[in-house]
């Protein structure tokens, strides 16, 4: 009879040992599934985290009225082929379809630079008839952005992206079909959706930068940097602006000394 009955106490114990074992089993499987889903939705959570960060950046980009990559989602509206203009435009031959070489001196720093006459004709020919007549001289650059538009705006006699040189002219000219612009790039800056805004404003691309076209296209490139870039973003991009934001103004005051082209 103890036999037995200590058969029976052992069954029980055995069965209340397999039930807690089970019920702990079913309880580590929940807290693997929970803990799965709680990553799964932090994962998404930082996903649009960062989404979100970069919709807004890129709309206060958008919505800047005197941006460089003002940029707006393409349309299937082709760019203009047309060119209206504004105020006395140099003429397009003044470039000569030529290679031009030159100086822009910015906060004491020497920038060479080279021009393509040949590929961006009425774009030269605007920037050297201003550097020409001095028009640069003592002019800021009142516009750095940051967070991967690494642009430094320059060529505003207003000094906050409104003003120009009494006239305006367009279509665009040699913008990269991939919508990337190298480390150096020397570009027109323009309204955005309008390829005819181009004055005296130019961009200076100072690390490799992808600025989407909008629905006039993109931007044309003039020239390139071809020393000291260096130095400019040690001593003014680097430092980035003077809020601290992605986009504003630079937080070294930036100033074009002189131009000289030839």
């Amino acid at each position: 009879m103890a036999t037995s009955k200590n058969r029976d106490r052992e069954a029980r114990e055995a069965r209340i040992r397999l039930r807690n074992y089970q019920a702990k089993k079913a309880v580590h499987a929940l807290r693997l599934r929970r803990r799965k889903r709680d990553n799964y939705l932090a994962s998404v959570g930082i996903l649009v985290v960062v989404a979100v960060a970069i919709v807004a950046q890129l709309a206060y980009f958008w919505a800047k009225p005197d941006a460089p990559a003002e940029v707006a989602l393409p349309t299937p509206s082709p760019p203009s082929t047309t060119a209206p203009t504004t105020g006395e435009v140099p003429p397009s031959s003044l470039a000569q379809g030529r290679q031009w070489a030159g100086t822009l001196a910015i906060n004491g720093i020497s920038l060479g630079i080279t021009l393509d006459g040949a590929a961006a004709p009425q774009a030269v020919s605007s920037f050297v008839s201003l550097s020409q007549k001095g028009f640069y001289s003592g002019l800021g650059c009142h516009r750095l952005t940051t967070n991967g538009f690494s642009v430094l705006q320059c060529g505003d006699p207003s000094g906050n992206g409104s003003g120009g040189p009494g006239y305006a002219y367009g279509p665009i000219e040699n913008a990269p079909s991939n919508n990337v612009y190298p480390v150096g790039t020397i570009a027109m800056a323009r309204t955005a959706g309008n390829g005819n805004s181009q004055g005296s404003q130019f961009f200076i691309v100072y690390a490799d930068t992808t600025i989407p076209s909008d629905s006039a296209g993109g931007y044309t490139v003039m020239g390139t940097i071809t020393s000291g870039l260096d130095e400019l973003n040690a001593q003014v991009t680097s430092q980035g602006t003077v809020d601290g934001q992605s986009d504003g103004k630079p937080k070294v005051s930036t100033t074009i000394d002189t131009v000289t082209v030839s």
